[in-house]
């Protein structure tokens, strides 16, 4: 099935061309939707007979008519695999690791990611498969792990290069501004995604295609991640883990943009982008970026990535 909030965070089910309301079926008190949304997910085994059987009669309005909602607002937590494609480069594969994005970055369908006046080098679109958890889970095995799958959606992972915290790197100040988020438009449960790592992950620019990569070449795989995080975190209902991507296509995110999300099986995400000190970057695809991430590790260097500056911007120290 197809979740997916809407209007005013009113619970669906996507059907076809059109949505329902299952919302008056399970709650009557009121509750934020985030909860809503997490006890569907976790209550799912004793939910989903009850709209099937709705499903049969209900009414539904256009997809086109109403406005698709951010599925999980605010989940507890969304674990953000690091480097975690292969490229296309054998044996090009790092050590896993996570770094937390915030929950207060999360938007929705159609909805505006504004770039932080901070004096960023440059702001990339990193367009990855995110994992939502269906069960409670701590140390699970991968042999377990993808039991604990409810569905999969989209995520954006907006990074702003170039910031520094006491001279190094810090995923927290580049990714974790507000808006730098989006996620959705829909959960697509499990069992509709016969095959995780076999989709195909496409990004447009104002048209222009530039991320386009599939997940089979996921360096670490999902019972892998799910595995590791959990030994760490406890992993809720409703959380969410973005599995990382193939860097090949990044390109900058600027003022004015359209930015259109594609995953196979889990619709298209749209993003509109505003920029407060409407900096301009070099339009298309940060062939510089990828040349390096390319680069074998030992080659790359104490610097870091090359950084970009907009016109008219001095060179982040």
């Amino acid at each position: 099935m197809k979740l997916a909030l809407f209007n005013d965070y009113v619970l669906g089910i996507i059907r076809d061309s059109e949505i329902v309301s299952i919302q008056k079926l399970f709650w009557e008190r009121e509750s934020s939707p985030q909860s809503r949304m997490e006890d569907l997910i976790a209550r799912w085994d004793h939910y989903q007979p009850q709209i099937d059987v709705y499903l049969n009669d209900a009414p539904g309005v256009p997809l086109s008519s109403v406005r698709l909602r951010a599925p999980l607002p605010r989940p507890s937590k969304i674990l953000c695999a690091v480097a975690n494609y292969k490229e296309g480069i054998e044996g090009n594969v790092s050590e896993l690791d996570f770094f937390h994005k915030s929950p207060s970055a999360v938007i929705g369908d159609g909805e505006t990611l504004v770039l932080p006046r901070a004096n960023v080098t440059i702001v990339h679109h990193e367009l990855e498969l995110g994992v939502v958890i269906g069960k409670t889970c701590k140390d699970v095995s991968e042999n377990d792990a993808l039991q604990m799958v409810f569905g999969y959606t989209i995520v954006q992972d907006g990074s702003a290069r170039g910031l520094l915290t006491n001279g190094q790197m810090s995923f927290f100040t580049q990714k974790s501004w507000d808006t730098f988020a989006p996620i959705g438009p829909m959960i697509v449960t499990a069992d509709e995604i016969s095959d995780p790592h076999e989709l195909q992950v496409r990004l447009w620019a104002n048209g222009e295609l530039r991320q386009d990569y599939n997940t089979s070449d996921m360096a670490h795989r999902i019972p892998r991640l799910i595995a590791t995080a959990s030994t760490f975190n406890t992993l809720y209902p409703g959380d969410i883990i973005a599995t990382g991507c193939n860097r090949q296509g990044l390109g900058p995110m600027q003022d004015g943009d359209v930015i259109v999300q594609e995953i196979t099986g889990l619709g298209k995400l749209t993003t509109l982008v505003s920029d407060p000190l409407k900096r301009k970057w070099p339009y298309g695809i940060d062939a510089e970026f990828a040349d390096f991430v390319r680069k074998p590790r030992s080659q790359r260097g104490s610097m870091g990535p090359p950084r970009i500056v907009p016109a008219g911007s001095r060179t982040q120290v």
